[in-house]
């Protein structure tokens, strides 16, 4: 039986209960696209109908935290030290051409550092999950990143930008957060992408820490503007060796 804290409990029913929601209304995108209507603003109303319930469930319990949304941005409570990070739907863009790959994601910062974070893909049912020296998860099983030591066995993910810079075997799946489950779960080995927002790898950076890979520090960069590296400890100087001009 794995021990999870309160605080990840309440988070993992949030994104519970917004899935719901998410899950209906990506049937409903399905809909218009085939209807040929533009689902652009209905994925809006989405995007804040998700997150609105990922505030109202976590302050039910948590009333004093504070929050940092991809929506609403910055929420300051009594308490702002403990600050509820959260993108409603990261993969915006492949939920709105009907593509199921797409999550919820929700991180806990305590004192400047990512205590607990959890990325869930709602369509495939798969939760990833962890808490800081705790270990990290898919579900009830206990990830690992990749053991490989070949770069060139290696498969890595990224934006558009880094696709087309690197010579390493690719993937851009439009989904940052599930790239960096996937590192943890060892299905990717590595993933790197520029100018990105914390609410999209809050939650992913300690997953992939917790399932025993690298992460380099974000804190130094804005919220808005981070540049992020991320793989398993035995490709990480070589994919970084690639990454120098990137």
């Amino acid at each position: 039986m794995i021990s999870i804290s309160s605080n990840l409990n309440i988070m993992i029913k949030a994104a519970e209960k917004a899935s719901k929601s998410l899950i209906r209304d990506f049937g409903e995108v399905e809909k218009l696209q085939v209807k040929k209507k533009g689902p652009r603003d209905f994925v809006t109303k989405t995007d804040i109908n998700v997150e609105k319930i990922i505030i109202d469930q976590l302050s039910k319990t948590k009333k004093n935290y504070s929050f940092l949304t991809e929506e609403s941005g910055s929420i300051i409570n009594k308490d702002n030290e403990n600050i509820w990070i959260i993108d409603p739907i990261d993969g915006t863009t492949n939920f709105l051409h009907g593509i199921p790959h797409f999550a919820i994601c929700i991180a806990l910062e305590s004192r400047s550092e990512i205590v607990s974070g959890l990325i869930f893909d709602p369509i495939k049912d798969e939760m990833f999950f962890a808490e800081k020296n705790k270990g990290a998860y898919l579900n009830n099983s206990r990830l690992k990143v990749s053991n490989k030591n070949s770069i060139e066995d290696c498969l890595f993910s990224s934006n558009h930008e880094g696709v087309k810079f690197s010579n390493l075997n690719m993937r851009y799946s439009g989904c940052a957060a599930l790239d960096l489950a996937y590192v943890a779960s060892g299905r990717l080995d590595g993933f790197f992408h520029n100018n990105i927002n914390l609410w999209d790898v809050a939650a992913g950076k300690i997953i992939v820490e917790e399932a025993g890979g690298v992460v380099n520090d974000i804190n130094k960069f804005k919220k808005n503007n981070i540049n992020i590296r991320a793989s398993s400890l035995s490709i990480n100087d070589e994919m970084i060796k690639n990454l120098k001009n990137f």
